[in-house]
C-alpha cells in the first residue's frame, strides 16, 4: 500500500487543498520504529488507512501514512499527518473529521467519508497508545 488512488473519475468539485495533497502527498511511507500504529478501512468504498507515530516525551515527534482509496481519502492522510507531527496526545483528540474537511477546503458531501476514515484512524492509534 501507498498513497495511491483509485479511480478514474475526474477531480471536480474538490478544493486546491485536497487536490494539493492527494497530487504531493506529506509523509507517506512506512515508520520504522514506530511508538504505535492502526489501520481503519472504510468496508464501503474500501478506502483504507494507515496511520503510524513516535511518540517521544510527550509530543507525536513523526507521523506517517499509507493510503489506497479516492483522492479526499489521500488528501485526510496527508492533513493527518501534518497535524500531528509536532502535537501532543491531548491536540490529536481535538482533531475531528469537520476539523479535516474544513481544513481541506470542505469536503464535498460525497467525500465526507474520508475525513471520517482520518477519525477512526486518529481514534485507533490513540487507542493503542493508550
Amino acid at each position: 500500500m501507498s498513497a495511491e488512488g483509485t479511480g478514474n473519475a475526474p477531480f471536480t468539485g474538490y478544493s486546491r487543498a485536497v487536490l494539493d495533497h492527494f497530487q504531493h502527498p506529506r509523509n507517506v511511507g512506512e515508520l520504522p520504529g514506530a511508538t504505535a500504529s492502526a489501520e481503519v478501512s472504510n468496508p464501503v468504498c474500501g478506502d483504507v488507512l494507515r496511520l503510524a507515530v513516535i511518540l517521544s516525551e510527550g509530543k507525536i515527534t513523526e507521523a506517517r501514512f499509507l493510503a489506497r482509496g479516492c483522492a479526499a481519502a489521500i488528501a485526510a492522510g496527508s492533513l493527518l499527518t501534518e497535524l500531528l507531527r509536532g502535537g501532543t496526545l491531548a491536540e490529536a483528540r481535538a482533531i475531528t473529521p469537520e476539523r479535516i474537511s474544513t481544513l481541506l477546503g470542505g469536503l464535498p458531501p460525497a467525500s465526507f467519508h474520508a475525513a471520517s476514515l482520518a477519525g477512526e484512524g486518529i481514534a485507533a492509534l490513540l487507542k493503542r497508545l493508550g
